[in-house]
């Protein structure tokens, strides 16, 4: 499955129209392009111009069938055995890319924060590494995976809320 912006009408909502919500919450991003990027490693070669915190977002469903996206530092480690005890939910694993798809309206490579966009009746629950909340800035794709967002933690919350998405912080 491709998540780049070549299939990009192919998506529920367009990085344009996610665009245009970020612009009409007055919430101050930047925008950088590069070729399509599908792991932490492979974007970590496009960074100079991208000060700031990168994370690595998980999309998780556990034994009960409830949605997780778990969004944290990219290089932290995350023991998925140990995690549902810190969250409070069943065991966890990963959830299929039809499930993402059908869920948050992405293919995998383009997950982030900002897919709850397409999580209306909030069947997905959002998990936040806290130490991401202080940084300068924090970067997301927006919807694709061929564009990076920059915004600070304040946006990220002013976007949340608008979702009406709760995120749990958690310190891993």
């Amino acid at each position: 499955m491709d998540a780049s912006s070549a299939f990009k009408d192919s998506l529920p909502t367009t990085p344009e129209s996610l665009i245009g919500k970020l612009e009409s919450l007055n919430i101050v991003f930047t925008s950088h392009h590069h070729p399509p990027l599908r792991t932490v490693e492979e974007s970590k070669v496009y960074r100079d111009n991208m000060p700031g915190m990168h994370v690595k977002n998980l999309y998780l469903r556990d034994k009960k069938k409830r949605n997780y996206l778990i969004v944290a530092d990219e290089d932290r480690v995350i023991d998925l055995k140990s995690l549902h005890a810190i969250i409070g939910s069943d065991r966890l694993s990963f959830a299929s890319a039809d499930r993402l798809f059908e869920m948050l309206g992405v293919c995998p490579g383009a997950v982030s924060p900002f897919t709850l966009i397409n999580d209306p009746k909030h069947f997905v629950s959002l998990v936040i590494d806290a130490e991401l909340m202080m940084a300068k800035r924090l970067y997301f794709h927006p919807l694709v995976n061929d564009i990076t967002l920059g915004v600070t933690p304040e946006g990220l919350s002013r976007f949340l809320a608008a979702t009406g998405h709760q995120p749990q912080l958690i310190n891993f």
